[in-house]
């Protein structure tokens, strides 16, 4: 190529340049200004919040993971993302020899969540259980037997670990085969996804919905009916939709604007809490919802459906697992300061530990806010065990747990000491069959009582 021929187009161009620079210079050095501002009060604003969280994650310590030299860079266990970065397998997917589906689909890792988290995590889960479907009964690519569907679907495995996943396909609705709910239940689970990407569309979502009548057609679900849509578009922001029907006028049907992009390729746990009228929903540790009157009063909202829409087939996958439904959920706050006494099964820990898992905190948050405004207030703490093991560890184990709800009383809510005293029954004291799993789940429990 010629240079010379270059140069009539080049040089015009680096007059205009040299004419316009002092103005240009100005403003490019005014932006740049307003950038390093914004810049430095960044930087002042993330040191901060580290420093923070390094004195919390320290007061912690004895509470998350007793005996760690140095937790606060020490995530706290996430029961519910086990094998995360592994892919999902069964019979009917897309996968090589081995079982294993094709190179290029992965999932997401999901980071683990401390306990100052979930400290503000305000979900109380509901203490009698009334359906729970891990899928672990059921094998590999064939339909889950609690589950009943107008479509397809099959259980598929994560390799290299023992969970199992509900595939769910869109365009179908699924229900689980639960009692008929009561008035006041919550509902958790987790979901995976796999292939969502930019060109993921705008009405991909699952919808949860909660009807009179056993249907899978929204407009045979009863003349009242409550749902939630959780959206997996990935190119824009498509917001959380909730809407209702009471006595078969629509009331509600609204928007709720938030990011949920990163959020769904993360495995994130759904919690919901229904107390007669009012509507509550979290995704992890975050309430999205929470609507007084969503509910027709008076209306038993029975069944609970998901139904996935608008995935591309083959391409876009939705999972679900831990399926969990409870009666209760009750606020706890009201019940002990009318009562003087609460026992709840929500407060977990690790198998034979005295760890308390963090999904937890939100019934000790609520404790705390009793102690806070009552302040004449104290409180005794009880741990009870089920009957695996021997009397004197199950005694000895009580004990522990007491103590360790009191530790997260005081060490992350500020409670005085001397307001809290703790005791063990061990398993002397049983509420359910130790010969049965959903037994042996209601002996292990704690109780509050005023004292």
């Amino acid at each position: 190529m010629n240079p010379f021929k270059i140069f009539p187009k080049v040089i015009p161009a680096f007059l205009l340049l040299f004419f316009f620079s002092g103005s240009l210079q100005s403003q490019i050095l005014k932006k740049l200004g307003k950038r390093a501002e914004r810049a430095v009060e960044r930087t002042v604003e993330n040191r901060v919040d580290r420093e923070v969280s390094k004195k919390t994650d320290a007061a912690l310590d004895s509470i998350l993971e007793p005996g760690s030299k140095d937790s606060s860079t020490s995530p706290a266990p996430n029961p519910t993302n086990k094998g995360s970065a592994n892919v999902p397998s069964g019979e009917g997917n897309t996968r090589t020899e081995g079982g294993n589906l094709k190179s290029g689909t992965t999932v997401a890792p999901s980071g683990a969540k401390t306990i100052q988290v979930y400290s503000k995590f305000d979900f109380v889960p509901g203490d009698k259980p009334l359906f729970f479907d891990d899928f672990s009964n059921d094998y590999i690519g064939d339909f889950p037997s609690k589950w009943d569907t107008n479509g397809s679907g099959e259980i598929v495995k994560v390799d290299s670990s023992t969970e199992k996943w509900f595939e769910i396909k869109a365009g179908s609705t699924y229900l689980p085969l639960a009692p008929e709910l009561p008035e006041d239940y919550t509902i958790e689970f987790d979901i995976l996804t796999l292939g969502l990407d930019k060109d993921t569309s705008s009405q991909a979502f699952l919808e949860l919905s909660l009807t009179e009548n056993k249907s899978y057609d929204w407009y045979k679900a009863g003349d009242n009916i409550v749902s939630a849509t959780l959206p997996f578009c990935q190119y824009i922001d498509a917001n959380i939709r909730i809407r209702n029907k009471i006595n078969k006028e629509t009331l509600i049907n609204n928007l709720i604007e938030t990011d949920m992009r990163a959020v769904v390729l993360e495995q994130p746990h759904i919690s919901i809490a229904v107390n007669g009228q009012r509507f509550r929903l979290w995704v992890n540790e975050r309430k999205y919802i929470d609507i007084p009157r969503l509910v027709s009063q008076g209306a038993l909202l029975k069944y609970l459906r998901f139904s996935p829409e608008g995935l591309a087939d083959g391409k876009e996958r939705v999972f679900i697992s831990n399926v969990k439904i409870a009666e209760g959920g009750v606020d706890l706050r009201r019940k002990l300061i009318s009562e003087g006494e609460v026992s709840t099964n929500g407060i977990l820990f690790d198998s034979g530990s005295a760890n308390i898992q963090p999904q937890s905190m939100g019934i000790i948050r609520q404790i705390s806010q009793v102690l806070q405004e009552e302040n004449g207030m104290n409180l005794m703490i009880i741990g009870h065990t089920d009957a695996d093991g021997s009397e004197d560890a199950n005694l000895s184990l009580s004990q522990k747990r007491a103590a360790a709800v009191k530790e997260a009383l005081v060490n992350v809510y500020g409670i005085a000491d001397n307001r809290l005293q703790t005791q063990g029954k061990g398993e002397s004291e049983p509420i359910g069959d130790n010969n049965t799993a959903d037994g042996k789940a209601l002996n292990r429990r704690v109780v509050f009582k005023k004292i």
